[in-house]
């Protein structure tokens, strides 16, 4: 590729912030939230024009579970989300806890006003251009770009939730990218659609890839539909005769490749409307459905993972771990969907979700708030899917409700940074912190060390 060196030329500068967030993704929205909770100046840019990410712009159409299977464990702000959220949907139980529908726009409104009421700054269609570091192993300043051009901006303390380590990984930071060949999860470009008999789809029964008799096996196995990847159908009723759909894989794309970011949305959008055809064809509760919407975004599992000062492993899921700087728990199983080679070998939906065993009820592992911290940058925190972890880890603690907790305590963690010389982040009392972090409401049992901690109303 040929390179061109821009005319040096003054950009306007803000550089009365505390802390900026970049991305508004569920630990964006938590992490300014948290900051400008604790008296941060605190700055949200979003690249879209809604916060949220996957359980807005992606349209995924569920939330991962909030429970062990005994009790939520996502507390905090990622509870008070969750409750607002689903209080919209009348045909959910107010006591529901795992993979609950999503009503995207409703949602949108719920970020809206909880970051609106911290006294968060938001600036959405603004995209992270450029990072700019000191000789200290800071970030100095972050460039952005939207309708007013290329600006500067300056903070304390920044936080990177844009889901690839953008901000993390162009100020120098050391990462991973997929597995030893590179290879990421499969995307998935989700969609809604409208008109659905909504009495014929709640009494067919669940169809979902893992139910026999989901029409999504006679659909493959028909030959019909070459387009359709595979089994891989999750739906929800989002809505009245609305049905969102997390369904298809579509491998081999980079997020961090526009090229390739740009095929797959095109290609996820004539996905959806060769499902729509074929659902018409093999249930009779999508004879008359149209795809309303497909997602503004593609939905990604994985791409960039920065080495932080832990890394989660394996062993640490596996053996339930404690960790005395723990910020969060978590219990989600390992979710790696198939690949494209593991697919051609015949190996399943079923088969990939359950290559290791879940977790049985109450059971969890902590997320230390090291894996937060990328290595050899002193004033960046990293929450979401990007924080630093083993790849196999990575399959579990990517989902919503996890980074929605893990963002509240990067926020959380930012505004004591920006209030220390230096604004370290790697100097964080972290007593102190999950401390405070219980005080609004984070599930953290008690450490070995510690005495237990005051009982907290649910919110």
């Amino acid at each position: 590729m040929n390179t061109h060196v821009p005319h040096a030329r003054p950009l306007p500068l803000d550089d009365s912030w505390d802390v900026i967030v970049a991305g508004g993704g569920p630990a964006g929205c938590t992490a300014a939230i948290a900051a400008a909770r604790e008296g941060a100046r605190t700055l949200l840019i979003e690249s879209t024009g809604s916060l949220g990410g996957s359980g807005t712009s992606a349209l995924v159409p569920a939330w991962c579970p909030f429970s062990d299977k005994e009790k939520i464990i996502y507390r905090g702000l990622a509870e008070k989300v969750f409750t607002a959220a689903k209080e919209g949907l009348s045909h959910v139980k107010p006591e529901a806890l795992d993979w609950v529908p999503i009503n995207a726009e409703r949602l949108k409104r719920v970020y809206d006003s909880l970051v609106a009421d911290s006294g968060a700054t938001v600036l959405f269609q603004t995209q992270l251009a450029g990072v700019e570091t000191d000789s200290d192993g800071g970030v100095s300043t972050i460039l952005v770009a939207n309708k007013s051009g290329l600006t500067a901006l300056r903070a304390k303390v920044y936080i990177d939730c844009t889901g690839d380590a953008d901000l993390a990984a162009w100020a120098g930071a050391p990462f991973q990218q997929g597995d030893a060949a590179g290879e990421t999860q499969a995307t998935t470009l989700c969609f809604a659609l409208a008109n659905v008999d909504s009495y014929a789809f709640e009494h067919s029964g669940d169809i979902g890839w893992w139910n026999p008799r989901s029409p999504i096996h006679a659909i493959v196995d028909s030959g019909l539909y070459p387009e359709i990847p595979d089994k891989h159908l999750c739906c929800n009723l989002v809505g009245p005769g609305v049905v969102g759909f997390n369904a298809g894989h579509i491998w081999g794309v980079d997020n961090t490749d526009p090229a390739s970011v740009s095929r797959a949305l095109a290609q996820g959008r004539r996905l959806a409307e060769t499902y729509c055809r074929a659902l018409a064809a093999h249930s009779p509760a999508f004879a008359n459905a149209f795809v309303a919407s497909t997602g503004a975004v593609l939905g990604v599992r994985e791409t960039r993972r920065i080495t932080g000062d832990y890394m989660l492993m394996l062993d640490d899921y596996l053996d339930r771990r404690t960790f005395p700087d723990e910020i969060c728990r978590n219990s989600y199983f390992i979710d790696l969907h198939q690949t494209k080679q593991e697919h051609k070998n015949k190996i399943d939906e079923v088969q990939a979700a359950t290559r290791f065993k879940h977790y049985a009820k109450g059971e969890s592992h902590g997320i230390p708030y090291r894996c937060l911290t990328p290595v050899g940058l002193r004033n960046v925190l990293v929450a979401g899917r990007s924080i630093s972890c083993e790849r196999i880890v990575q399959g579990s603690v990517r989902v919503m409700p996890v980074c929605l907790a893990m963002g509240e305590a990067a926020g959380l963690a930012a505004a004591l940074a920006a209030r220390t010389p230096g604004h370290d982040v790697h100097g964080i009392d972290t007593a102190f912190l999950r401390e405070r972090l219980r005080e609004h409401g984070a599930h953290l049992p008690a450490l070995e060390h510690e005495s237990a901690p005051s009982p907290v109303v649910s919110l």
